[in-house]
């Protein structure tokens, strides 16, 4: 029997996966078949049916001329030597990495699970080492490295070290960023300011990046001349769906502009550069000067990346749910969950539609237009007519 393990999901968008953007190209084939009363598992190494069956024919026959040492395991990497040897080269590649790297260093510091050997890493000690952080670190940070954990096992099935992946159980009480950011509250933020972060907290404010996205834009992302304002592209991401184009602001435009003049009308080159290894502007970068600017402008505290949030709700009400995607770089439905909050009067609003209409069915937009700005109006219609 052959399978084929750590396939395509259908989170993606229309129903594509959300690893590879595609369909039926993830995972490889396994073989399953029964030797002198015992069950034999064993990966192919090839994403390729027609190879795997090979594959297949070949380890049978071997077993059919007494060559049974093809069947004799290999030690078992521990998981610390899994993480340092396997997961940490093949994400050190990826713009992920800091992600992946914030959840192996504790892993690794950890004893009680380090040492094992993979197979033996199972639901109950990673129970166990959320138990242990938790008297130290917040419930989120936990959960952070279990989610790391997880996807390293997933990653462990997939390359043929594991058969079956066990089940990782998340802690309960993970606060998730709902901190939605007025517009007033904004514009008094920007005031006290310095002119680099408030160049950086209007691209965020008015796009919706990532804040390592807008660090990592380019000259050559950035075009005056498409679209209506003119439009930005982001080239890095967590995803293939985070790769996206979007329109400018007439604000953004104007902020953008002005800094491509005094930077010498660049056609490359970051946008916002800085003596960093990377050469661009990071989380450190912006730390005091945000927190200054909070202290200054007496408005309640929200983190860069609260932004993202505040756009996504901002909008939200004015777009369909594939176009909200499409703009804000999710691959899944799922994500946008995190992202929208509405208030209550919209909620209020709703019922009373639903009344008015006598019928629970059907709900009509006829308030979405009033949920956001010209600017950002302006600038979504041109996302649907490009896209």
């Amino acid at each position: 029997m052959i399978y084929k393990r750590g396939g395509c999901n259908k989170d993606g968008v229309n129903g594509a996966c959300s690893k590879c953007g595609k369909r039926r190209k993830c995972g490889k084939y396994w073989v399953k078949f029964q030797h002198r009363g015992k069950m034999v598992y064993r990966s192919t190494g090839h994403t390729s049916l027609t190879k795997a069956r090979k594959c297949e024919t070949k380890l049978k026959s071997e077993l059919a001329n007494g060559n049974f040492g093809i069947l004799q395991q290999r030690p078992a990497l521990t998981l610390a030597e899994f993480l340092k040897q396997r997961i940490e080269p093949w994400a050190r590649a990826r713009s992920v990495w800091p992600w992946y790297w914030a959840g192996i260093r504790p892993l690794l510091q950890a004893k009680s699970i380090a040492g094992l050997p993979l197979d033996e890493v199972n639901s109950e000690v990673a129970t166990g080492f959320a138990a242990h952080r938790q008297v130290s670190v917040a419930v989120g940070t936990v959960n952070r490295e279990l989610r790391v954990l997880r996807r390293a096992l997933r990653l462990a099935v997939e390359w043929g070290l594991l058969t079956q992946a066990p089940k990782i159980q998340m802690l309960k009480g993970e606060k998730f960023r709902e901190r939605v950011v007025g517009d007033e509250e904004f514009e008094r933020y920007l005031l006290h300011t310095s002119p680099l972060l408030a160049d950086v907290a209007t691209v965020l404010h008015d796009t919706g990046l990532r804040p390592d996205e807008a660090h990592r834009l380019d000259w050559a992302d950035i075009s005056f001349v498409n679209g209506r304002h003119g439009k930005l592209r982001v080239r890095y991401g967590k995803t293939d769906s985070a790769r996206r184009e979007l329109p400018l602001t007439p604000r953004l435009r104007n902020v953008l502009e002005a800094r491509w003049q005094n930077a010498g009308r660049l056609e490359c080159g970051w946008v916002f550069p800085a003596p960093t290894r990377a050469g661009h502007i990071n989380h450190s970068s912006l730390k005091k000067q945000h927190s200054r600017a909070l202290r200054m402008a007496g408005v309640p505290p929200f983190l860069l990346y609260s932004l993202r949030h505040s756009f996504a709700t901002r909008i939200a009400p004015g777009v369909d749910a594939w176009t909200l995607c499409k703009v804000m770089g999710w691959s899944s439905l799922s994500v946008a969950m995190r992202y929208i909050h509405p208030s209550e009067e919209r909620v209020l609003a709703a019922f009373a539609e639903t009344q008015s209409n006598g019928s629970g069915d059907k709900i009509r937009d006829s308030h979405a237009n009033t949920a956001f700005d010209t600017g950002i109006a302006g600038a979504l219609s041109g996302v649907v007519s490009e896209g």
